[in-house]
């Protein structure tokens, strides 16, 4: 008997044979089913054994498998080793005890232990695995980040090569009761995911807040690895895990490897480019290079304090109506070439994307933009969500130490360069801008390359396409390698690229 009397295989039996009568598939997940349900069909899957590792928050994963009935057929060990020297003594020293490489330290150490101890009898019927977190939850102080670590390292079948996916979670509920709760539901989901769904993973992160809302918890990193997920690439991981709003923001290095932005941008000062980099341009380069410069002469500071970042945002990913992965992966392999690391954010509004820097730093912000984006700042109607509107909006961009540096604009009609002192509103707004440029808010760039103003990003797209080879002359040279080597935006080889 389990859970308020409950016969739970007749009942976990009779729930398949429902669903099956409705024509949806249990495995599948077509229903969604509750993490109780998870936890137990896991417990009835007598190939699944293992160990869970636990330290902040409570053992909140490993009670539900107890708590459900049957734990006995799925946990080898359950272990919490709160005490920091007891945490050294068997997973070695870290830096941070809440931390990725803490974290890995555990999954190896009690997978190699299960191998070791129970390969012997268990190991042609059996798939072994680890599930470890380290995360720190609301203290009783109430001043604490409120984030961790947690992952699973699996055999997707008996004596297979191991696999693992790796989360970087936010816990957002203000109690620290519901964040055990929080916790505990998507180290479920995890499990369930790895074990039921790794032939898919955008459906292994779908289903990580099933029972969940992005209210309560935040999943702002996925890495995944191993002979399961050999053909996943963490680029596209990262992109889906906002896609599918699990997270407003991801990261990766030019690498392609996943970055925690907690980690890079700490106690750093940030530069941020946003674009739609297709392609890269001499333009993109020139602006991040100008506002680089300005910054670390403002700051007097190294150049190699400031974080530098080019964002690529949904609104724009999606400009077509649908998101199309081989554009995002030849945007990100040429900013990649530059040698920067890229920003996905789902943060159109500035004020917003600057509140997000604000999370993981208090150093100094600075976004770079040319003169018709800082005019789109100015435009009423993008802040109508805003009870405060237009003015709100400005409170939450400059709240904290932030700047905007201003790349000139060679207006194609005119021919005239427009800087900060030209650029020219409609009243009221004219008055507001001027009120922003005289507080330093607003700042213009005076170093820049005079012959890479007339180049556009949508013209360089066309002259790819048109295959006029005039487009090589306005991007940096190891971009057009890229580009004609890899077919990127419609590129071909034709007479007139000779």
């Amino acid at each position: 008997m389990g859970y308020n009397g409950c016969d739970w295989r007749a009942w976990f039996h009779g729930k398949r044979a429902r669903a099956r009568l409705h024509g949806r598939c249990w495995m599948t997940q077509e229903v969604k089913i509750t993490t109780r349900e998870k936890a137990f069909q896991i417990n009835l899957d007598h190939r699944r054994y293992g160990t869970f590792a636990e330290i902040g928050a409570g053992q909140e994963v490993a009670r539900w498998f107890f708590r459900v009935g049957g734990a006995a057929s799925t946990i080898a060990k359950s272990i919490s080793a709160y005490d920091m020297a007891v945490s050294d003594a068997i997973y070695g020293r870290a830096k941070r005890y809440v931390s990725r490489e803490r974290l890995q330290n555990m999954l190896d150490h009690e997978h190699s232990l299960n191998l070791e101890r129970l390969r012997d009898t268990k190991e042609n019927v059996t798939s072994f695995f680890a599930f470890a977190d380290t995360v720190t939850a609301r203290s009783y102080k109430g001043n604490n980040e409120c984030h961790g670590w947690m992952g699973v390292k699996f055999q997707a079948r008996p004596r297979d090569e191991d696999s693992q996916l790796i989360l970087h979670v936010r816990m957002l509920d203000q109690e620290n009761g519901l964040q055990q709760e929080a916790l505990g539901i998507i180290g479920v989901n995890l499990l369930y995911a790895c074990f039921y769904l790794s032939h898919d993973p955008e459906k292994m992160l779908e289903s990580l807040l099933d029972n969940l809302t992005t209210h309560r918890i935040e999943v702002d990193m996925a890495v995944f690895s191993g002979i399961e997920f050999r053909q996943v690439d963490n680029r596209v991981a990262s992109l889906k895990l906002v896609q599918l709003g699990l997270s407003g923001a991801a990261m990766f290095d030019p690498s392609g490897k996943v970055l925690q932005p907690a980690e890079i941008l700490r106690k750093r000062p940030v530069l941020i480019e946003r674009g739609s980099f297709r392609p890269v341009t001499r333009v993109n380069v020139d602006m991040l290079q100008s506002a680089h410069r300005r910054f670390a002469a403002d700051l007097q500071c190294g150049e190699e304090t400031i974080v530098e970042l080019m964002e690529l945002n949904m609104r724009n990913l999606l400009a077509t109506g649908a998101l199309d992965l081989d554009d995002f992966l030849a945007r990100a392999d040429l900013i990649a070439a530059t040698g920067k690391i890229v920003l996905i954010s789902d943060y159109f509004d500035y004020h917003r994307l600057a509140s997000w820097i604000a999370l993981f730093t208090t150093e100094p912000v600075a976004l770079v933009m040319g003169v018709p984006s800082v005019r789109e700042l100015f435009v009423e109607k993008l802040y109508s969500g805003l009870e405060g509107g237009i003015l709100e909006g400005f409170g939450r961009l400059f709240t904290a130490d932030l700047r905007i540096y201003v790349y000139p604009w060679l207006d194609p009609v005119s021919g005239k360069v427009h800087k900060v002192d030209t650029l020219d509103l409609q009243s009221p707004m004219q008055n507001l801008y001027r009120h922003v440029v005289e507080g330093g808010k607003i700042q213009q760039l005076d170093e820049y390359d005079e012959s890479a103003l007339p180049i556009l990003s949508r013209d360089v797209l066309q002259r790819i396409k048109n295959k006029d080879a005039s487009w090589t002359s306005m991007v940096p040279p190891e971009i057009a390698e890229i580009v004609k080597r890899r077919h990127f935006f419609g590129y071909r080889d034709g007479a007139s690229e000779d």
